[in-house]
């Protein structure tokens, strides 16, 4: 398994890469062999987890990133472009690449988003990655 994580708001990525983590060791799999890549930014998460998908060497790609709309005035291009570029890596390389990038109003949104009140959105992407993972294994066998 990959992930690939946004620096930027690094307060809120870093409680999503540990929802993240923990999704995976309750599901049975080791975060010591889950490969953790730190980029600038969202717009930065699809080019390092393209690359990673495109390797070969993962089943699938988490990508973790916050963008806060009072942080930055081009929220919406931002936004926007990240889950673009993220949503076309799986269809491109065969390997899903999850969206796990919270798009919030203001920081206390994606504080709670990242475990505080609404459950952990990294949680939630890895799980759909180890679920797309296992579907496709399972395709591929049929």
């Amino acid at each position: 398994m990959g992930c690939v994580v946004s620096r930027f708001n690094s307060f809120i990525t870093d409680r999503l890469l540990a929802g993240a983590l923990d999704a995976i060791r309750r599901h049975g799999g080791s975060a010591e062999h889950v490969r953790i890549v730190r980029v600038p930014g969202s717009l930065e998460l699809a080019t390092a987890a393209k690359a990673m998908a495109a390797s070969g060497k993962f089943d699938a790609v988490i990508c973790l990133g916050a963008v806060i709309r009072g942080e930055t005035d081009h929220y919406e291009r931002v936004a926007s472009g990240a889950a673009s570029s993220i949503a076309r890596i799986g269809p491109e390389t065969g390997v899903p690449a999850i969206f796990g990038v919270l798009t919030c109003d203001e920081l206390e949104q994606a504080i709670n988003r990242a475990g505080a009140k609404n459950g952990n959105a990294g949680f939630q992407a890895a799980v759909a990655a180890i679920e797309m993972a296992n579907v496709l294994k399972k395709l591929a066998r049929e």
